[in-house]
């Protein structure tokens, strides 16, 4: 079976963040991008979305691995969502899994961009104080 280009994608970004090959992971993100920092923090556009790996490797000791452990694309026309368990470690980082959503979108030569990196899925969701 054929991989899906987006998981090809996602590899892709996954092995520019481990090298802190930034060019290489912003050819990935459309001009417009979303990256969820952390909940509560995000960043527009791909010089936000640099800076921000950036400051994530020197936090994570230039020492980030990231990568997928399953994950399903649910693809209509020209937009993907994508649910992935995301392992992430770093020398100040146990293995952690995440459970990411990303949001991809087919441009007009057929390149799957990520226009949403929510690496928190809805970890990012505050819980209502309400009843």
């Amino acid at each position: 079976m054929e991989r899906h280009p987006v998981e090809i994608q996602i590899e892709k970004a996954d092995r520019a963040i481990v090298a802190e090959e930034f060019d290489t992971l912003l050819d990935i993100y459309a001009e417009d991008a979303v990256l969820v920092i952390e909940p509560g923090r995000i960043v527009r556009g791909k010089a936000g979305i640099r800076k921000a790996f950036e400051a994530i490797a020197a936090y994570f000791r230039h020492g980030l691995q990231v990568r997928q452990n399953g994950m399903e694309i649910l693809e209509s026309g020209d937009i993907a969502l994508v649910h992935a368990n995301t392992v992430l470690s770093a020398p100040n980082l146990p293995e952690t899994e995440r459970k990411a959503v990303y949001v991809f979108n087919r441009n007009s030569d057929g390149t799957w961009l990520c226009v949403i990196d929510n690496s928190y899925g809805s970890g990012i969701v505050a819980e209502s104080s309400g009843a």
